[in-house]
């Protein structure tokens, strides 16, 4: 349920500005509105607070070693961000180097040092490219031959005290490099050198995140502190604050803060029409897990739209089973989660992780019905999901039906929504033509029925359907204007519906693709003729078939819901999430 939200102004005495804000800060309830939108916190609080925060994510991947330094965050924050630019500076400069030893391979280990020495002492040193047929021509008091080079020609050195050397006319003269390898890979060796001994040094600074973390969140108060102090109004003597606060705590306000001790006059009132206020989802307990999702994509409901928690849960879940395909991996994405659930909270959030844990477990159900463990089937299935026609078309159509109860579903949703405007009964009618349109795809994909036999439902259901929705999409007393407007968006929408409904054939798709990529992993490792290579080929085959799982999760599973189910319910997604003014929590992240 998207909880309804009240417009809040609290006044108070100048004087006592600090006060009231720090009294809001403790109750946690009112989402800041500044009267200034350009207001902030000063620049140099919000840089420390920058600072600290890239310290801390810098540090998120290094696991703590060595001895914990005696250092404040503040210096830790210093000394880490200084370590990562040297150590990004080390790693090009590497980069660098290891192209450039591996341009003059072809020199081999020639020293510049001894070239010199050679020169002062009278004896003058030469290289040719020659191709490979004339290298016995060349004549020297000293002819080494020192490599191959491309186009069949090789490097000869040759040494002579006096006058040019004895070369054949193919031979083309070659300046040695500036800088000869074995000195680059000198500096190679000192440079890995210094990173290895600043990455020890990262390590130790990673035991102070815990530092690091409560710096972050003291200075993240203190940047909301001072932004509401300089986005509050103030005149005269007085000073006012506004914001959003859910309808129940924003009537009790006045009292709250009295109870802190702050007199201060709070006036409440409705959202007026054009405004958005934040959306807080109150989220029942089995749906909340679908939070982490949202949470992840960054998307929020408007505050006058749907919410969506309840219907994704649902559906979520079950496409994502289809989609992996395979009991077995569903274990693993249950598994791997439950058994290490603290550090998967940590790098992925408890919603998300619980999250995970039910697509696993719906995984594993869909597992047990086609009968599917790590690309073996291991008993006859209850629906076989394989290359046969029978099984494409059984899953294929599973998939239509559910796509059909899918869209159907947001269609009615939105039409209770326009209740009791008649527009309601258009989107009646394209929920009943998404089961016409379910006809017309089963006939072109599946060769069922003719979709305008009069002995099926499809004719009926597209015709009613059909009516509703050109009728009713624009009411008015004017029957031409409405029939006009209908008519003439209907072309559009009708197309819309075909490809919505015949989307959800990826869920057959790619459950197959991942069920023949795991039975192919297993064949590739019967067939290496030994466990040495056949256990690395299942395990990084199955490795890798699990990621591409997660990738479709994301790529079809969330696509449904957030584009097909999501459209046809009329979503727009153009909310902002409710953030109370309060003390930053230790999951918070203030930028």
């Amino acid at each position: 349920m998207i909880v309804p939200m009240k417009k809040v102004f609290v006044v108070t005495r100048a004087s006592e500005r600090e006060a009231l804000l720090g009294a809001l800060r403790d109750l946690g309830v009112l989402h800041l509105e500044p009267a200034d939108p350009s207001a902030a916190a000063p620049e140099q609080l919000r840089s420390a607070l920058r600072r600290v925060q890239q310290a801390e994510q810098a540090l998120a991947a290094v696991a703590p070693s060595g001895e914990a330094p005696d250092l404040s965050a503040s210096e830790a924050a210093e000394e880490v961000l200084t370590i990562t630019r040297r150590v990004e500076e080390h790693r090009s400069r590497l980069a660098a180097l290891y192209r450039e030893a591996e341009g003059i391979r072809m020199w081999g280990d020639l020293r510049r040092d001894r070239l010199d020495a050679l020169a002062e002492a009278g004896l003058e040193v030469r290289f040719y490219a020659v191709p490979a047929e004339d290298a016995g021509e060349v004549r020297g008091e000293c002819v080494e031959r020192l490599g191959d080079l491309p186009g069949g020609r090789v490097l000869v050195a040759v040494a002579r005290r006096e006058g040019a050397p004895d070369v054949p006319d193919s031979a083309e003269l070659l300046s040695p490099p500036r800088r000869d390898r074995p000195t680059i890979l000198a500096e190679a060796r000192r440079a890995d050198e210094a990173l290895a001994a600043d990455m020890r040094r990262l390590g130790e600074l990673a035991h102070l995140a815990e530092k690091l973390e409560a710096e972050r969140r003291r200075l993240a108060s203190e940047v909301a502190f001072a932004a509401a102090l300089a986005g509050g109004m103030q005149e005269a003597d007085l000073f006012g604050v506004q914001g959003w606060a859910p309808a129940g705590r924003a009537e009790t306000l006045a009292d709250d803060l009295a109870r802190q001790g702050i007199a201060a006059g709070v006036d409440t009132r409705e959202p007026a029409p054009g405004e958005q206020p934040p959306t807080l989802i109150g989220y029942p307990a089995w749906a909340r897990p679908i939070k982490g999702l949202f949470d992840m994509l960054g998307t929020v409901a408007g505050y006058r739209e749907f919410d969506v928690a309840a219907p994704f849960m649902i559906a979520l879940p079950i496409f994502a089973a289809m989609l992996i395909g395979d009991g077995g991996y569903g274990l693993v994405l249950l598994l791997g989660p439950a058994l290490a659930y603290r550090r998967a909270a940590r790098m992925l959030g408890a919603e998300f992780t619980r999250l995970l844990l039910v697509v696993g477990g719906a995984a594993v159900a869909w597992g047990l019905l086609n009968g599917s463990f790590f690309g073996v089937v291991l008993y006859d299935p209850v629906i076989p999901v394989d290359m046969s026609e029978q099984s494409r078309n059984l899953v294929m159509r599973i998939s239509f039906y559910m796509g059909a109860v899918h869209l159907s579903l947001a269609q009615l949703w939105a039409g209770v929504a326009l209740w009791p405007s008649l527009k309601m009964l258009s989107k009646v009618g394209w929920a009943v033509f998404v089961w016409g349109m379910l006809g017309v795809v089963k006939y072109f994909v599946l060769n069922d029925a003719y979709f305008l036999d009069p002995s099926t439902p499809w004719p009926y259901l597209l015709g009613a359907g059909a009516a509703l929705a050109i009728v009713f999409a624009s009411p008015s007393r004017n029957p031409a204007k409405m029939l006009g407007v209908g008519l003439a968006g209907f072309p559009l929408s009708m197309l819309s519906t075909f490809s919505d409904v015949i989307s959800y054939v990826r869920l057959m798709a790619v459950g197959l693709a991942s069920g023949v990529l795991a039975a192919s992993f297993n064949e590739l490792a019967v067939q290496s003729g030994t466990w040495i290579i056949g256990v690395p080929v299942l395990v990084a085959g199955h490795a890798l078939n699990i990621g591409l799982c997660v990738i479709a999760l994301f790529a079809h599973g969330v696509r449904l819901n957030m584009l097909e189910f999501s459209n046809n319910l009329g979503m727009q997604w153009g909310g902002y999430a409710y953030q109370p003014f309060a003390y930053v929590r230790p999951e918070e992240t203030t930028a």
